[in-house]
């Protein structure tokens, strides 16, 4: 025999027993502009010397 799916009710608790509740949610006035440190991934970094890179063997 098939066995019966879950209701939303029983995936609602499955949820919460496995992840607990969510966050409160930050509200706009707490909220900061993001400011970047680290150098952008979308590059490579430059080289620091190539003939030094160059290794031949």
């Amino acid at each position: 025999m098939a066995e019966q799916p879950f209701t939303d009710n029983e995936y609602a608790f499955l949820r919460h027993a496995r992840f607990g509740e969510l966050p409160l949610a930050v509200r706009p006035d707490e909220r900061v502009a993001l400011t970047e440190t680290d150098p952008g991934r979308d590059r490579p970094e430059e080289a620091e010397d190539p003939i030094r890179w160059n290794v031949q063997g």
